[in-house]
């Protein structure tokens, strides 16, 4: 099965997708920033390029992925000191 995202926020066509990875000291966490938009054919597509008018919008949503991810954490810790009692 494919890896999911763990959560994707969206403010209209900007998204950030919250991925959940494994290293070497556990569970880390990364993010993709990216607009989605339809082609001629009609089919989606995201790109990582951003207009001028998008840049705060995008800044807001990095923000909020950091806030959610620092919670994540907590909870991976959280999980982690459970397992370990």
């Amino acid at each position: 099965m494919a890896n999911q995202p763990t959560e994707t926020l969206r403010d209209g066509s900007l998204k950030a997708t919250i991925w959940k990875n494994e290293g070497e000291k556990g569970a880390f966490f990364s993010v993709n920033l990216t607009r989605t938009y339809k082609d001629d054919a009609g089919s989606y597509h995201d790109s990582d390029s951003f207009s001028g008018t998008e840049l705060l919008r995008i800044a807001h949503l990095a923000t909020r992925a950091y806030d959610l991810v620092l919670e994540l954490r907590q909870q991976e810790r959280a999980n982690d000191s459970r397992k370990a009692s």
